[in-house]
């Protein structure tokens, strides 16, 4: 099991306050009357609040994921072996490396297959668990396992946007294609980098002129075109959305 918030909120409100008590004599007093260790147990507290108040609680819940991936078969048991320690490694490291982790691991354990050959459906949005018990899926399937492992791993969802494109196959004249692949914005206004499925490495998107913008979409809102306008509601406009966040949830990724 994670770590819970709750066992934070004592932390810092509750058992850090008290140790940072303890008094100090004044260096005058007897030094039998003088508490030897509380000088080493005050500034381990500091640290200990110092790292409590730096650190980004993992968004898994390990138990809940277990239990979904159970229901799902062996082959989501298994890869969920293979997914935890690198959220768990990625959650300890900063953006760039967690973008690069993440990314790396759906493009190299799942393979590209249609929604009609997977699930019988022509577009279906599934659930990471669901993509990783098929050990395959589409451009939007490994779009949203990224997203909500990453998410898992402690980036703040507003940096995070799954885009719509038209990608040009065969280059600027190519013939274009639709396409979903997921964008970071390190903060607003910067150049978003671009985690693909077509593409083994991350890439700003200045690199990735092959790829036409048509709207992007997270948890807090869906933008048109290269997401310069005001955002809308993505849970009214994108009912899968709405339904892929439930799974989501249920699964033990947020």
């Amino acid at each position: 099991m994670e770590p819970a918030p709750a066992f934070l909120h004592a932390l810092r409100s509750t058992i850090l306050p008290n140790v940072l008590r303890i008094p100090l004599l004044p260096p005058t007093a007897p030094t039998r009357h003088r508490p030897r260790l509380a000088p080493a147990l005050r500034r381990a507290a500091l640290g200990l609040l110092l790292a409590a108040t730096a650190l980004r609680l993992p968004a898994w819940d390990s138990a809940r994921l277990q239990q979904s991936a159970e229901r799902l078969g062996p082959r989501a048991v298994a890869s969920l072996d293979l997914l935890l320690p690198v959220l768990r490694e990625a959650a300890l490291a900063d953006e760039p490396t967690r973008l690069n982790r993440i990314n790396e691991f759906f493009n190299r354990h799942l393979l590209f297959r249609e929604d009609s050959a997977v699930w019988g459906q022509q577009d279906y949005w599934a659930s990471p668990l669901e993509t990783l018990s098929k050990g395959a899926g589409d451009c939007e399937d490994f779009a949203i396992a990224k997203y909500f492992s990453l998410r898992a791993a402690g980036v703040p969802g507003e940096r995070l946007r799954l885009v719509y494109v038209q990608a040009l196959q065969g280059g600027p004249n190519g013939v274009a294609q639709a396409h979903m692949v997921l964008a970071y914005h390190a903060r607003p206004g910067a150049e978003p980098l671009i985690l693909d499925s077509l593409v083994t490495e991350v890439r700003p998107a200045s690199r990735r002129p092959d790829l036409l913008p048509v709207f992007s979409f997270n948890a807090e809102g869906l933008w048109p075109g290269t997401g310069a306008d005001a955002p809308t509601d993505p849970l009214a406009r994108l009912s899968r959305w709405r339904e892929l966040l439930s799974k989501a949830r249920a699964e033990g990724f947020l």
